[in-house]
């Protein structure tokens, strides 16, 4: 049982059983604090969402282009916004963006918003 054990002892801790470390029960846990994001295509009728995990560190720009290749737009033209429609700065990290938005975003295509229209 000893095996097992360690096996419980690393999932508590965030830290896959092949990288073990030797920590005491009083030791700060080695695993990251995390945010989840519910992030919701809106140029789909059908609104389909994906909702991830990553590390409070992660800079958002890395979420933006994660979830925009997962929803085959082009990350590049692509910008997330709040619920109510605000604007997010990708250049902060996902921590951050938690604390000011909350969990609950929306992808865009930027070709839907303030684009020029050719009359």
């Amino acid at each position: 049982l000893p095996s097992s054990s360690r096996a419980e002892q690393s999932d508590r801790s965030g830290v896959a059983p092949t990288h073990q470390h030797n920590m005491s029960e009083t030791s700060a846990p080695a695993a990251t604090a995390k945010v989840s994001f519910k992030i919701t295509l809106t140029s789909d009728p059908k609104l389909p969402f994906k909702t991830l995990k990553v590390p409070e560190k992660t800079p958002f720009t890395a979420v933006l282009k994660f979830v925009a290749k997962e929803f085959r737009v082009d990350p590049n033209t692509s910008a997330i916004i709040t619920e109510d429609g605000m604007g997010i700065n990708p250049s902060q990290n996902a921590g951050a963006v938690f604390l000011k938005y909350g969990g609950n975003l929306r992808l865009i295509p930027r070709d839907r918003v303030g684009g020029r229209s050719v009359m």
